[in-house]
């Protein structure tokens, strides 16, 4: 449960744009959407793999280029 603490005499305003970055940093909504089916392991390996890889093309790009 995510606490957001409103100081006396705040806006409302800045105390939502507090709670929603703070909810995104959390991850809430990733981990809701990743818990909602279920994925392989098998599968979820090589996507970690093909998402490696294509950081690495992209910083050797970087390096060359």
């Amino acid at each position: 449960m995510l606490i957001i603490p409103v100081k006396e005499g705040e806006n409302i305003d800045r105390a939502l744009k507090r709670y929603k970055r703070k909810f995104d940093r959390t991850k809430t909504m990733r981990t809701l959407r990743d818990r909602k089916q279920f994925t392989k392991p098998s599968v979820a390996k090589r996507a970690q793999k093909i998402k490696a890889s294509y950081i690495q093309r992209l910083r050797t790009q970087e390096e060359v280029g």
